[in-house]
């Protein structure tokens, strides 16, 4: 057994795995999963830099995390970046400051590569189970970008497509600073413009439609499973391979588009960090559902992060 430590720093959260993995005999042990909002892509779709204050709340994040490593005794720590860090023009700032913190220098991975890592943490477990047709679509739905990636026992097509619950909400909810509440139906429509036309993209490469089984990955996901779960606190045992119907979807994402942001920060599972951002993320599950004929969602809780552990080991 290897102990390693993953971490994956995306658009809207950062979060740190730490586990002892044996990737001859598929053992894997999980010893720390914690995950912080510093919404890293702050402002990154308008102004194409990373904003000094998100720089400031990932770093201090980067320090409590190097704590834990070190308190763990982990062997190996594979730090990866995705979409924020590949769009903004000092992203040479985020990375010293990460190796400063942690030793380690982040990997600014291409969207190709966040998708492979993603459909690896994703379907491990899956791999040899007789209650899921093959292939998969996995689909993780991120804050600047969404993966979608269709394959078996490996990867057949994978596509990164710029629709994320993040540059949705910036690109279209926010009008003089703030998120409008509840959005019109004029930007409502914008928004499923934008990923109308992300989901023609991913389609010139990866046969959405194609699919068995859908696969849903990541903050926004597991989110609206804990609604249709009726969930008192969020609980991720239950979310983990929970199934939610594309009615459901339907029903919850209307819901989120019509509610104010103290109605939804009323909803027990819902973290802080995604009062603001689940509707437009919401939009894109349904959204895509809705482009695959998917009749329900398989959630996971393995993930990207997951993946990240795999290969550092």
């Amino acid at each position: 057994m290897t102990r390693v430590a993953a971490i994956d720093c995306g658009t809207n959260s950062i979060r740190l795995l730490v586990a002892d993995v044996d990737p001859a005999t598929g053992d894997f042990t999980e010893l720390d999963r914690r995950m912080r909002i510093v919404r890293l892509g702050q402002g990154v779709d308008r102004t194409g830099r990373l904003a000094p204050e998100a720089l400031e709340r990932t770093f201090e994040a980067c320090h409590e995390y190097a704590a834990a490593i070190k308190e763990l005794g982990a062997e190996r720590i594979r730090f990866v970046a995705t979409s924020a860090s590949r769009d903004a023009e000092n992203s040479d700032t985020f990375v010293r400051g990460v190796l400063d913190i942690l030793g380690v220098e982040p990997v600014v991975i291409t969207g190709d590569q966040e998708a492979q890592l993603s459909f690896d943490g994703a379907t491990k477990e899956l791999v040899g189970s007789d209650h899921l047709e093959k292939p998969y679509l996995v689909v993780d739905i991120g804050g600047g970008s969404t993966e979608f990636v269709v394959g078996d026992d490996r990867v057949r097509a994978a596509r990164s497509v710029d629709i994320g619950c993040v540059r949705m909400t910036e690109r279209h909810l926010v009008l003089d600073g703030a998120v409008v509440d509840p959005p019109t139906p004029d930007r409502i429509a914008a928004i499923r413009a934008d990923i109308d036309a992300a989901l023609d993209l991913a389609e010139e490469t990866v046969p959405i439609s194609s699919a068995a089984t859908l696969v849903g990955l990541a903050g926004t996901v597991t989110t609206v499973a804990a609604i249709a779960l009726g969930l008192e606190e969020y609980d991720s045992e239950a979310i983990h391979h929970s199934r939610v119907s594309v009615g459901r979807v339907r029903e919850i994402t209307e819901r989120l588009l019509a509610s104010t942001h103290e109605e939804r920060a009323a909803i027990p599972a819902m973290h802080p960090g995604r009062i603001d951002v689940i509707a437009s993320g919401a939009l894109v599950l349904l959204a895509l559902m809705e482009r695959a004929g998917a009749r329900e969602v398989v959630v996971s809780e393995h993930d990207i992060l997951d993946g990240i552990a795999w290969s550092a080991a």
